[in-house]
């Protein structure tokens, strides 16, 4: 009896249902996801051999991009495969460790990205404000520092997530309404008090991606003031044309991210709106940025161009 109650309230699997009240139009709606999965595979894939082959993007601002990348194929690998599954198969099941797996990846991986970002927007600051030591400051001792420390900070920050979900008894369903397993989905789901575990996500959340914000802004208001101090119009239209892909890359990935987490917890935005703005947040980042930096940098763009077996106009 005892055996069972356990099995009852702590599943060996979930069943995701995919969007709610849009059943009828999954294999449709899969057309576009498996668009965005694609484009985001091959333009990460191709940054990334760009920016290792060419030697003269070995600079800060493209280490960071090339981890920010890597964490972009990642994280667009941890949802799409299984969300597709349900799309095309009505595969639903997902173990219960499999689940908590990709509830790490999610939260830890979009916590990485804007770590990365915040280092962009510091790597800015020091070229356009100190660009005598731009060089002396980020060096690439100190770029692998930056990096792991970011990396270091999603996984301590996020690892007590899966844990403190794996003691929780579920005992209202099994069934989550969503296309992939999310922290406030399982915590709804859960017959036990998770006030606590609320109070600590809000917390990481603020401490994280809403603390790198404010510090992104606060470095972009110093870089603008430094930028309009320029004597030369030709040095204010570079310096504002390579900031510009990074404030199109943060607008993209944070606007979609506030909505969700917001919406999640204090809002009553229709379940299936909220699922598709939720997936747009892990699919659109990684489609997008290869293709803003592809297009707006120069040496990206003319290295692409001669993989690709192109001439530059």
């Amino acid at each position: 009896m005892a055996a069972s109650n356990w099995t009852t309230l702590h599943p060996s699997t979930f069943i995701l249902l995919g969007i709610p009240g849009l059943e009828a139009a999954h294999v449709w709606i899969s057309i576009p996801f498996c668009s965005v999965y694609i484009l985001s595979l091959l333009g990460n894939g191709l940054l990334l051999a760009v920016i290792k082959t060419e030697p003269s993007l070995h600079e800060p601002m493209y280490l960071f991009l090339s981890m920010l990348a890597l964490a972009d194929l990642v994280i667009s690998t941890t949802t799409l495969p299984k969300t597709l599954c349900i799309f095309w198969f009505r595969d639903r099941a997902i173990h219960t460790n499999a689940c908590l797996a990709q509830i790490f990846l999610i939260h830890s991986l979009t916590t990485m990205e804007s770590g990365f970002m915040l280092a962009m927007a510091f790597d800015r600051y020091i070229a356009i404000c100190n660009p005598l030591r731009h060089s002396d400051i980020l060096t690439n001792r100190t770029i692998a520092r930056i990096g792991l420390g970011v990396v270091i900070r999603g996984a301590v920050f996020l690892g007590p997530h899966p844990i403190l979900l794996k003691r929780l008894p579920y005992c209202r369903t099994h069934v989550i309404s969503h296309t992939y397993c999310e922290f406030m989905a399982l915590v709804k789901l859960a017959c036990a008090d998770t006030m606590v575990m609320r109070a600590y996500s809000l917390a990481v959340a603020f401490l994280t991606a809403g603390l790198d914000f404010i510090l992104i802004v606060l470095s972009y208001i110093l870089i603008l003031r430094a930028v309009f101090r320029l004597p030369s119009k030709e040095a204010r239209h570079k310096s504002m044309s390579t900031c510009g892909s990074h404030i199109c890359v943060m607008l993209v990935f944070y606007t979609p991210a506030f909505f969700s987490f917001f919406s999640h917890r204090f809002g009553h935005v229709a379940p299936h709106v909220h699922i598709l703005i939720a997936n747009m947040y892990l699919l659109f980042p990684p489609m997008m940025n290869p293709i803003i930096y592809g297009v707006r940098t120069p040496g990206i763009r003319q290295r692409v161009l001669h993989i690709l077996g192109i001439k530059p106009a």
